[in-house]
């Protein structure tokens, strides 16, 4: 992969209020020094990037909790990423358009590049392909580099694509499994691997450039991108 997320998806202070920014540095030091063995190991061809993840700061599967006011959270979590030493900024996994525009304005505040990437959640129905695509449209102008569409079944990414489609940008999945008995992730089975790869095919078919994984997927769905002539981009 050429760009790995830090894990700081929950460092924010509502969560750890003592230590949440020197666990967020820690999270992007950690990615930092699995890219560094990786291509010591000559695994790379190309420098990996360090993805800073800034997510909802509610369940990313109940945008009717998202708070009214979450601007100062975002901004001081978007700060701390980029202090930690992160590359790019990922604004990801957010159900609420509303709170996501105000990431995506914090972490573009900071300078850094920014991916803004949306879901509909385990069921792909927290929101319409035609939110998705008001609020990419959006996100497009206000300065975002790509656009992206994240944690949904594997199997429901063709449904949202064409929301991606038009705005100028990069655009792209790193979608989840899908339920365990679909036999395509949340295992180590390289058949499940195989299955992910060839949906990431049919992305690629319809002009996606970013793929990557998502919850349930694992190294071997990158690599198994890549056996399959996908270029992955992503490791969530």
């Amino acid at each position: 992969a050429r760009v790995h997320t830090a894990n700081t998806f929950r460092t924010q202070s509502r969560y750890f209020p003592e230590d949440w920014e020197a666990l967020t540095h820690l999270a992007v030091a950690l990615a930092r020094e699995g890219i560094s063995r990786c291509e010591d190991q000559g695994a790379a061809r190309v420098r990996g990037l360090v993805a800073g993840s800034l997510s909802p700061l509610e369940d990313c599967y109940r945008p009717d909790l998202s708070p009214a006011e979450p601007r100062a959270e975002h901004r001081q979590m978007a700060r701390a990423l980029a202090a930690a030493g992160a590359d790019m900024i990922l604004v990801e996994t957010f159900p609420h358009t509303g709170e996501a525009r105000i990431a995506l304005e914090e972490a573009l505040a900071t300078g850094l590049p920014v991916w803004f990437s949306l879901t509909a959640g385990p069921d792909a129905d927290l929101l319409s392909p035609a939110e998705m695509r008001a609020a990419f449209a959006e996100a497009a102008r206000l300065g975002a580099q790509a656009l992206l569409v994240n944690c949904i079944p594997a199997r429901a990414v063709l449904d949202f694509l064409p929301a991606l489609i038009g705005h100028g940008l990069p655009f792209g999945a790193y979608a989840n499994a899908g339920h365990a008995d679909e036999g395509m992730g949340w295992t180590t089975d390289p058949l499940a691997a195989d299955r992910y790869a060839a949906l990431a095919r049919s992305w690629i078919a319809e002009g996606a450039r970013i793929v990557g994984g998502c919850c349930g997927t694992g190294p071997q769905h990158i690599q198994a991108t890549r056996v399959h002539g996908v270029r992955p981009f992503f490791s969530g």
